[in-house]
């Protein structure tokens, strides 16, 4: 029997987990938004892994039938993304479920709640194939993907078309919902949902159409194109393996939890370590030559110094204030009304960097629209924010014992491109230009993934000492 190893990471904004083999070779990867119920969102995270572990077997099982008709990974994407989908639309019905169950309780007139159960039901029925064509067809974009956020934004939208006497009515209904749906925990048939996501596809593969639409998209249309005519070929391939991989067990052998609400985590106590210790393990376990390692997440920023073993010789963290961190990142998102994945590429675009005074979140929404009255473009606002975020991060390092050789950035924060780009730079001004800089694909999962390496060697280690107590209370 073949033996797991699990890492979670629970954050103050996203739930992480990864499973990892005897090899330390990732097999799956899952993530969530942090809810209410902090169980509920480490057995989220931790299914979603499991998802995405039997992907990862199922691309393997197809690799030969990939390499010889490579537009067969796009499918192989394609079907993972409509997968989702379907557990996507039974988290919506629950939803809707909860809509009406709230309203008929909130509403106590019989003409008011049938009012009122008629416009959730109009606006369920107008958003739902809105956002089972943006699955289809890859339309989420840069927009967070997580169910509150995607439902969030679509019913609002719904219900400011509305008359304005019913916002505040349906908001409430919506406020008393939302959690009680997400904080349910579903349980998933992975045979049946791939069978219905393979049933979606072959519905949109039917309507493609018979030529590329336009040079922009020539390469996407010719993938498209061939697909039409073969994707019956690749969805018979795929059925031979379904039932193998369905069946396939993924026994956990151990365990570890990290992450800001590690404390939380249903647990034993011996298998919680530090986030510091994880995010250091997992930095070094991608990159083996890190000596440096910045985290920033969504409540606090690491400074971190290892060793040639990923084990933490120093650091120095931030207080218990959210001062430019994902929250932080969150809150100037929703006062500038955009989406958090928007805000980089929104300050790459910046001709200046305006001084920050303060990247406190408390005092951001006010200096943020003092600025705009003041003739400030929203572009030179995010650039001198950004920037002013790794001023403080830099701070941070250097008391940490400053940067080494090779420098390791993690952490959801380490997604955002206008960090990197100050980032850069100011390593390069403060360290010289010899400093290699890694930054994986998956550096939100690094905590996760160290979790589970510290899982798999069954070690106990704790962080040096100094600041050691405050590590462990944040």
């Amino acid at each position: 029997m073949n033996k797991y190893y699990l890492g979670v990471d629970l954050g103050s904004t996203t739930s992480k987990a990864v499973i990892i083999n005897d090899q330390d070779e990732i097999i799956g990867r899952g993530i969530t938004n942090t809810r209410a119920n902090y169980a509920v969102a480490a057995d989220i995270a931790r299914d979603e892994a499991i998802y995405n572990a039997r992907f990862s077997v199922l691309k393997k099982k197809l690799d030969s039938e990939i390499k010889a008709n490579p537009h067969y990974k796009k499918y192989i994407n394609d079907l993972e993304s409509v997968f989702q989908y379907e557990q996507f639309k039974v988290r919506l019905d629950k939803l809707g479920e909860e809509l009406l169950k709230t309203c008929k309780t909130f509403f106590k007139d019989e003409v008011t709640q049938e009012k009122m159960l008629g416009h959730l039901r109009s606006i369920r029925k107008a958003f739902k194939p809105v956002i089972k064509h943006d699955y289809l067809y890859n339309n989420l974009g840069a927009k967070n993907q997580f169910f509150r956020d995607i439902v969030s934004e679509k019913y609002n939208e719904e219900v400011n078309k509305l008359e304005l006497s019913l916002f505040e009515p349906l908001m409430t209904v919506w406020d008393k919902s939302i959690s009680p749906a997400e904080n349910q925990l579903i349980t998933f048939d992975f045979r049946e949902l791939i069978y219905k996501a393979i049933n979606e596809l072959k519905e949109k593969y039917k309507n493609l159409p018979d030529e590329v639409t336009d040079n922009t998209s020539i390469n996407f249309d010719a993938e498209l194109n061939l697909l039409k005519g073969n994707f019956e070929h690749v969805s018979e391939s795929l059925r031979t393996h379904i039932d193998e991989i369905t069946e396939i067990e993924f026994n956990i052998t151990n365990m570890t939890g990290t992450g800001y609400g590690r404390a939380l985590l249903p647990f034993p106590q011996d298998c919680i370590r530090s986030e510091i210790l994880c995010h250091a393990f997992g930095a070094h376990a991608i990159f083996p030559e890190t000596r440096t390692v910045l985290d920033i997440g969504g409540q606090d920023t690491k400074a971190i110094q290892v060793d040639k073993y990923g084990l933490v010789t120093s650091f120095q963290m931030n207080d218990r204030c959210a001062a430019g961190c994902g929250r932080y990142l969150g809150y100037i998102a929703d006062e500038m009304s955009i989406s958090l994945n928007e805000l980089g590429p929104m300050a790459l675009k910046a001709e200046k960097e305006v001084t920050i005074c303060s990247t406190c979140t408390v005092f951001a929404g006010a200096e943020l629209r003092e600025l705009t009255n003041l003739g400030e473009k929203k572009e030179d606002i995010l650039g001198g924010l950004h920037k002013a975020i790794i001023m403080r991060a830099m701070s941070l390092i250097a008391r940490s014992g400053g940067v080494f050789n090779e420098f390791t950035f993690t952490g959801g924060v380490a997604r955002n491109p206008a960090v990197i780009k100050y980032l850069s730079q100011l390593v390069k001004e403060n360290y010289g230009d010899k400093i290699k800089i890694n930054i994986h694909a998956d550096s939100i999962f690094m905590g996760a993934l160290g979790g589970a390496m510290f899982a798999r060697r069954n070690l106990n280690i704790a962080l040096p000492s100094g600041k050691k107590e405050t590590a462990e209370m944040n």
